[in-house]
């Protein structure tokens, strides 16, 4: 294969700091300095890591309201939600117990045959599974 994973997954937030802290203490994300983005002085940008080649990009814009719109699965948008690949079965094992503790999952193990996957939500509505092959144990 020519590509090894995704780089970045950019989206717009209504709060970068509250993001940070959720991706962080789940899943031991790097938060970035949060710094200002665009032109016009309404914008900001702050780099959440989340992985040795992936991060999050989230973007804050005064006045843009899409940050509020969540609908049902497959009636979202283009990008429905994000798949996050778990590095082992023990940070499996940990997300999942994070994100129960944090309320952004009931912790149900789903079985998708060759993967399991644990769906989530984050705080600002944002769907996101967290998977691990079933073959790497």
């Amino acid at each position: 294969m020519l590509l090894d994973g995704i780089n970045h997954i950019a989206w717009i937030s209504m709060d970068a700091a509250r993001l940070g802290r959720f991706y962080a203490d789940v899943f031991d994300a790097d938060v970035g300095p949060t710094r200002t983005h665009g032109d016009d002085g309404k914008e900001t940008m702050t780099i959440i890591r989340i992985g040795p080649h992936t991060e999050l990009n989230i973007f804050v814009i005064e006045g843009n309201t899409e940050p509020e719109r969540q609908t049902p699965m497959w009636g979202r948008g283009r990008i429905d939600h994000v798949g996050l690949q778990a590095a082992s079965h023990e940070a499996f094992a940990t997300i999942r117990q994070r994100l129960i503790d944090e309320a952004a999952s009931d912790g149900t193990v789903n079985d998708f045959g060759a993967v399991q996957s644990i769906f989530f939500r984050d705080p600002d509505g944002l769907e996101g599974e967290v998977l691990i092959a079933k073959s790497s144990r």
